[in-house]
C-alpha cells in the first residue's frame, strides 16, 4: 500500500526495461516496485514470520544442514575405512553406506531440534506477546532441555544451558551481519 502523504515524485522508482540489449526503438519501461509486495494488509502489518512459516523454517533448515555436514564426515569416514584390497565399487558402497546412514542421523536430529525450537520460540512468543532477542534464547534453553529430557535432569540442564549459549551466539551473530555486512 502507498503513502498517501507522500507524492509520486518523491518515491524512489526503479524501471526496467527487458529491451535493452536489442538495441530496437521500442521504449516500453516498467515500473518495478521498491519495497516487498504482499497480498494482504496483515501480511505487510507482521514483523516476524508466523508459527506455521516458523517451524518449516526451522525444521528444514535443521535437517538439510544435518544432512550436509553428517554425509560428509560419514562419507570421509567411509574414505577411511576402505582397506588396502577392496575394489572400487566396494569402497563406494562404503562411502555410499555410511554417508547415508550418518547424513540420516544427523539431519533428523537437528530436524527435530529445529522443530522442538520453533514450537517453543513461537510460544514463548505468544506468551509474552512481544519478539525481542529473549524469546529466541528462551526457546534454546527450553529447546536443549526438552531434546534431553530423558537422560535425566543434570543432562538436561546442561543441555539447556548450551541450547541457551547457542542461540545467544546465533542472534547476536544475525545483529552483527545486518550492522556490518551491507546487503
Amino acid at each position: 500500500m502507498e503513502n498517501s502523504s507522500k507524492s509520486p515524485d518523491d518515491r524512489k522508482t526503479r524501471f526496467y526495461h527487458p529491451y535493452q540489449d536489442l538495441h530496437v526503438p521500442i521504449t516500453k519501461l516498467y515500473e518495478l516496485p521498491t519495497a516487498p509486495e504482499h497480498l494482504f494488509f496483515e501480511e505487510a502489518a507482521r514483523p516476524h514470520r508466523s508459527w506455521g512459516e516458523n517451524l518449516q523454517y526451522y525444521t528444514g533448515i535443521g535437517y538439510l544442514s544435518g544432512a550436509l555436514l553428517g554425509g560428509a564426515r560419514g562419507s570421509i569416514q567411509g574414505l577411511r575405512a576402505a582397506e588396502p584390497g577392496d575394489s572400487v565399487k566396494l569402497r563406494l558402497n562404503r562411502v555410499l553406506n555410511s554417508g547415508g546412514q550418518l547424513g540420516r542421523r544427523a539431519g533428523n536430529s537437528l530436524g527435530i531440534l529445529g522443530l522442538i525450537f520453533a514450537g517453543l520460540e513461537s510460544g514463548v512468543i505468544h506468551l509474552r506477546g512481544s519478539d525481542d532477542v529473549l524469546n529466541s534464547i528462551v526457546a534454546g534453553l527450553g529447546t536443549g532441555a526438552v531434546y534431553k529430557a530423558a537422560s535425566g535432569p543434570r543432562s538436561a540442564a546442561i543441555a539447556g544451558a548450551i541450547g541457551g549459549i547457542a542461540a545467544a551466539a546465533a542472534v547476536a551473530g544475525k545483529q552483527a551481519v545486518k550492522r556490518y555486512v551491507p546487503i
